[in-house]
């Protein structure tokens, strides 16, 4: 009986510390207090801007040792062409003339994010690079327009009809303008393909359990079948762009 009371003593000694230092982090935090521990758990959300369109990225990210952090990622990015030229016409909507299909990124990652330069103050600056990679979908809309056309059959008026953008046929002179962003969606096409990242962050938040922070980088997408984007252009397979992002999360243990 004594030896299991003495052994009880022994754990309440043992947790304790453990237990009050767990109060008194959670208690910090809920005041908006920094603590210096070690966050082992990481969670972002960003948008980014890239040399071709724009994008949202969500990232989970866990401690592999003091300076390097295993990813998961997923994100979206609309890819445009150089070579898009707005068009309007007088009480209908803008188009892009010559562009075939609206095409949607979406991008599913692993990979790790290795501090390079750790802040040593509230106020520093901290400086990871990272890089990741994995499978992706290209989700390939086609672009409906609203042409003008002759009708031969009643009078020989003109009439109206949405349709999708065949390059043979239609030009400046019969498109009206875009169609509503749901036409098309039937005839969406998903072509699988792989991505490559790599990008250096920096974080400037203030508080160790809140992360704000800007990264830049280049990502690579590939896909086996060509994405057309515009009419008499050659259909792109390889897809380089450069990308700014702004990056918001939490830190928990």
């Amino acid at each position: 009986m004594r030896t299991k009371v003495r052994l009880i003593v022994y754990l309440l000694f043992l947790l304790f510390p453990l237990v009050s230092f767990s109060q008194s982090t959670t208690e910090a935090l809920a005041m908006g207090q920094d603590v210096n521990v070690l966050f082992r758990n990481e969670a972002t959300g960003s948008i980014f801007m890239h040399s071709r369109g724009f994008g949202a990225n969500f990232r989970r990210l866990y401690h592999v040792t003091g300076k390097r952090k295993r990813l998961f990622e997923i994100e979206m990015a609309n890819m445009r062409h150089p070579k898009e030229e707005k068009k309007k016409n007088d009480g209908q909507r803008s188009y892009f003339y010559g562009k075939l299909n609206n095409l949607l990124m979406v991008r599913f990652g692993y990979g790790y994010q290795q501090t390079l330069y750790r802040r040593a103050e509230r106020k520093g600056l901290e400086v990871r690079m990272v890089y990741a990679g994995g499978p992706s979908l290209c989700f390939s809309k086609p672009v409906f327009l609203v042409v003008s056309y002759q009708d031969t059959l009643f009078g020989g008026g003109v009439l109206t009809k949405t349709v999708a953008y065949n390059p043979a046929q239609d030009n400046i002179v019969n498109i009206l303008g875009r169609a509503p962003m749901f036409y098309g969606l039937q005839d969406t096409k998903i072509i699988p393909g792989l991505y490559a990242k790599l990008g250096f962050s920096i974080e400037y938040g203030e508080l160790r359990n809140s992360i704000k922070a800007v990264e830049v980088g280049v990502i690579v997408d590939y896909f086996p079948q060509s994405a057309p984007l515009m009419a008499y252009v050659t259909p792109e397979k390889f897809f380089v762009t450069l990308y700014l992002g702004f990056h918001f999360g939490k830190r928990w243990y």
